[in-house]
């Protein structure tokens, strides 16, 4: 059972490999536009006020020294909590190590830590893909409801939306930042002066400028994907949640919309350079894939976004979790920051250069709470509309990763084999 799981997760891991952050713009080990800097470093100077010590908890013996794994670009957005918990906590840790690498290699990581008696690394940040992977492996610590009494409050301090992604967890990680997705059409408005506002007027708008409207492979993309689980609802499909056996309108629509596409890109920084150039004139997007590549000015600043209707938003999440052979205190230490990371004025840091936007996960976090910089690059490449239509439609979970190992699958196999 255990060998069938693995080869399982294995899959799951490579057809999942940019879920997490592939959604947008910084993260390049997901083909996105800068860097995740990957350091090993101490206590630097926080991105937003240190804050008070950390939430009454268990606190370990002795300061630890924690090793953080980022398989998700995830740190974009919170390195600058965890160093505010480490100038504020200097009794609970004393020194953090950062890695970053892609979602492939968590399994074979953490299964050699646990088969050689080495556990080294204390908490992973990631995406839908890792977390997956390390629950089919049995490689993470339960969190909920083993250590509910760390998070007190847990769901109802969640937004409605958040809430129902840190169901996905299944107790074995805590939702640290959230976000809106897609999908989102984004143009070059001097080149698409009517853009579409259906499904159907993209696919006749596609028809009428063959080779002029792109998007990326959905397994290695988050406008690819959010546009993949976002067409079930936009046309109506039987069951947007079964790729298998409810998606026949989406299957037929997007072998149509085929004929169209001169060549799907490996990731989705490829598809806003192709914009950017005018290799094309429309590309798949999502509020955070508009606003930080024209934030780094890999965008220039005047495309433009626009949604299909029935607009339904597909959601996303990234989660903290803790391999399951962590010591005593480095448990502890971990359950401390995680709690630290869900305070609304640490929540604030999230909004970071917009590339998961809004960013927070928790109630009662706003624009003015953020770090200066972050204000302003939202307030000059933010949009006035993402407010209004963030309240305005509703909004529906990523499908399990089970099931979108399925959709890409079916994609790769139907719709991208001749054309990637």
């Amino acid at each position: 059972m255990r060998g069938t799981r693995s080869l399982a997760a294995s899959v799951l891991v490579m057809a999942l490999a940019a879920t997490a952050c592939g959604s947008s713009g910084k993260k390049t080990t997901n083909n996105s536009p800068t860097a995740n800097n990957s350091s090993t470093t101490g206590s630097s100077s926080p991105s937003a006020s240190g804050g008070s010590p950390a939430p009454a908890g268990a606190k370990p013996s002795k300061p630890v020294t924690l090793n953080i794994l980022d398989i998700a670009g995830n740190l974009q957005l919170t390195k600058g909590m965890i160093e505010n918990f480490v100038k504020a906590n200097p009794d609970v840790v004393s020194h953090v190590n950062y890695t970053t690498a892609t979602a492939p290699t968590l399994t074979g990581k953490l299964q050699a830590e646990e088969q050689g008696g080495n556990a080294q690394t204390s908490l992973v940040l990631t995406g839908t893909d890792g977390l997956s992977a390390g629950i089919a492996n049995n490689l993470l610590a339960k969190l909920l409801p083993d250590h509910q009494d760390a998070f007190p409050g847990l769901m109802d301090n969640y937004l409605a939306p958040a809430a129902a992604m840190q169901q996905l967890a299944q107790g074995y990680g805590v939702e640290v930042v959230y976000y809106p997705s897609g999908p989102l059409i984004e143009y070059n408005p001097a080149k698409v002066t009517n853009p579409p506002t259906t499904p159907q007027e993209l696919l006749d708008w596609a028809k009428a400028h063959p080779g002029r409207f792109e998007y990326a492979q959905p397994a290695n993309s988050g406008p690819g994907r959010t546009f993949l689980m976002g067409l079930p609802y936009l046309l109506g499909d039987k069951d947007p949640k079964d790729p298998t056996n409810g998606w026949d309108k989406t299957w037929a629509y997007l072998e149509q919309l085929g004929k169209y596409i001169k060549v799907y890109q490996t990731g989705t920084t490829a598809t806003m350079k192709d914009l950017a150039s005018g290799t094309v004139d429309m590309v798949m997007s999502t509020t955070g894939w508009d606003i930080n590549p024209r934030a780094l000015g890999t965008v220039p600043n005047t495309v433009k976004v626009g949604l299909l209707q029935p607009m339904h938003w597909v959601t996303d999440a990234q989660y903290a979790v803790i391999p399951k052979d962590v010591s005593d205190d480095t448990m502890k230490a971990d359950l401390l920051l995680i709690a630290w990371m869900l305070k609304p004025d640490q929540q604030a840091i999230a909004y970071d250069s917009g590339y998961f936007y809004p960013g927070p996960a928790v109630k009662g976090v706003t624009l003015d709470m953020a770090p200066a910089a972050s204000q302003e690059v939202i307030k000059k490449y933010g949009r006035d509309e993402y407010a209004q239509w963030i309240d305005q439609y509703p909004k529906e979970t990523s499908l399990p990763a089970t099931a979108q190992v399925t959709a890409f699958d079916l994609w790769d196999r139907n719709v991208g084999a001749a054309k990637k």
